[in-house]
């Protein structure tokens, strides 16, 4: 049996899921013979709309953008290679963060409620921070807990 192709392993990632043109270079790099040869199968692939940095954010941000902040998504983002102006953007366009917070917030401790005791507190907080909101939504959340 022969070894596929760098074209037949990147369409078959891509059949998988969406990739970031610089992810599926990183993935077909141990591949390759050289950096030219990714760039051509890759340039390719971009100019037949099978390769899409813009897809790839939109489909990103619709599978997680509903449990994660903001900061997370845009890490994440940024660590797939995708550039800093385009997850900026989508992410302006990804809806109001603190009524994701407060969705997420309501999920994990809605009937309990926002506790009294500052450690309870702090914990529903580290709990917002680590899903990557941002303080001033967390604090809204917190604030205003089932009122808004």
């Amino acid at each position: 049996m022969t070894e596929p192709t760098l074209r037949e392993r990147a369409l078959r990632m891509l059949a998988r899921r969406e990739h970031a043109r610089a992810e599926l270079a990183r993935k077909l790099a141990a591949h390759a013979g050289s950096a030219e040869e990714i760039d051509a199968v890759l340039d390719d692939l971009a100019s037949r709309r099978l390769l899409s940095d813009e897809r790839y954010v939109e489909t990103r941000l619709r599978a997680r953008g509903a449990r994660f902040g903001n900061a997370r998504l845009a890490r994440e983002l940024r660590a797939a290679g995708v550039d800093g102006a385009l997850a900026d953007g989508a992410l302006a366009g990804a809806g109001d963060e603190t009524a994701r917070a407060l969705e997420v917030w309501r999920r994990k401790y809605g009937s309990a409620g926002v506790p009294a005791d500052a450690a309870g507190r702090a914990r529903q907080a580290n709990f917002l921070a680590r899903r990557g909101f941002s303080s001033e939504t967390i604090c809204r959340v917190l604030r205003g807990g089932q009122d808004e």
